[in-house]
């Protein structure tokens, strides 16, 4: 498996930073600093490295640095140097200062144009974990089906634009829909691609937790000497969890063809429209869809856990994902860990900091107290943030 790491980061206009150039070493990357100086920022400009809209899910005009009358820099711009596979290539994607009206942010490699961020799939794939997920197992299954499709999009890039053009293909539907006299010619044709392009984007989400809870599965049977983090003991700091999809298409998809569920799912839309017209939304499909998550050594619903249980849960779950994309991918991610490490106890701590060890990606980490980063000792390279600025520990 191919190492892949940064080892430049530099930012134009973006969010906090008028200009930042951050070199990064072999180890681990701990950017310190007090609330609010910026570390997420500079998580979230590597996470444009991926397809998507990071790790914020931000619009495009909300990266643009604002000076001190409150006016957005007319354009900002993320730019990476990627050591991989291929050597070094440069990434960067942003809106060009004096574009006029945003219409989408750009994307090179090595100062060529390419479609969208899907293409630097080829030189870099990125895994990250957030504060704002520690409410998944509890929230709406919506924030699971967003949770589940960054898993995929970590492994098929061209996930999002099928998931986007679904949206697009509901929406549409459910316009037609609300016409009282509309031409059912129309209907059949809008129906025709959802039907299609729902059965890709459930095809897709059942393969990755499929692949998912079979990781699992290894790593347990493996145990840490295995290089796997849940371990075969069910008393590991961080649990192994069990996976699974919930919808109608994806347990038909288990049972039958691809085709076969599509026709009978074209067909059902068909039959469903006076009750779909009469709710005002498509009441079927995998729009609805739940990612199911269990605490395995303890058979119970993850939402069912402690606070402290499903946090661990969620990192055991996220460590899993990115072992995965590595083995998928042919490369080791660079994960994200945004205040991760503060909310631990010193055992999980240690354990994380051995399961990103044994993973052998590049981790980049924040957090507002550098003593929780103490066990990683000269392995790790810390950077002092504070607003606007970035610099090596002792020299802020």
């Amino acid at each position: 498996m191919n190492r892949t790491r940064i080892v430049r980061l530099r930012l134009s206009d973006f969010r906090s930073y008028h200009a930042a150039d951050i070199r990064a070493g072999d180890g681990p990357v701990v950017l310190v600093g007090p609330n609010g100086a910026g570390k997420t920022n500079l998580l979230e400009a590597i996470s444009l490295l991926a397809p998507g809209r990071g790790l914020r899910r931000a619009a495009l005009d909300q990266f643009a640095a604002r000076g001190a009358q409150g006016m957005a820099a007319p354009g900002w711009a993320v730019s990476a140097v990627v050591e991989g596979a291929y050597g070094e290539v440069t990434l960067g994607t942003g809106i060009e200062a004096g574009a006029g009206e945003v219409r989408g942010r750009r994307c090179r490699i090595d100062g060529e144009p390419v479609g969208s961020a899907a293409a630097f799939s080829e030189h870099i794939r990125v895994v990250w974990l957030t504060p704002e997920m520690d409410g998944l197992f509890l929230g709406p299954p919506s924030e699971r089906r967003r949770f589940l499709d960054r898993l995929v999009l970590a492994v098929d890039a061209e996930h999002g634009a099928r998931v986007n053009a679904l949206e697009r293909a509901l929406r549409s539907r459910n316009r037609l829909l609300e016409e009282p006299a509309g031409d059912p010619r129309f209907l059949d044709a809008v129906e025709h691609e959802l039907a299609a392009l729902a059965i890709a984007v459930a095809a897709a989400r059942l393969e990755t937790v499929r692949r998912l809870a079979a990781g699992i599965a290894k790593g347990r049977q493996e145990g840490p000497e295995g290089g796997n983090v849940e371990g075969a003991d069910d008393a590991s700091p961080f649990p192994w969890a069990t996976v699974a999809l919930d919808g109608e298409v994806e347990r038909a998809l288990a049972r039958e063809p691809a085709t076969q569920v599509e026709d009978g799912y074209r067909a059902s839309l068909r039959a469903s429209r006076p009750r779909d017209r009469a709710a005002g939304r498509t009441l079927e499909g995998p729009h609805l869809s739940d990612l199911l998550v269990g605490h395995g050594p303890k058979a119970i619903p993850a939402a069912q856990g402690s606070t402290g249980e499903q946090k661990a849960l969620l990192i055991g779950l996220v460590l899993a994902h990115a072992r995965l994309v590595g083995e998928m991918a042919g490369m080791t991610p660079v994960m994200l860990l945004d205040d991760v490490v503060a909310y631990l106890d010193p055992v999980r701590r240690a354990a994380l900091f051995a399961a990103l060890e044994a993973l052998g990606g590049q981790v980049w980490m924040t957090g507002a107290d550098p003593s929780a980063f103490a066990a990683l000792g000269g392995r790790a390279e810390r950077l002092d943030v504070t607003p606007g600025r970035i610099a090596p520990a002792g020299t802020a």
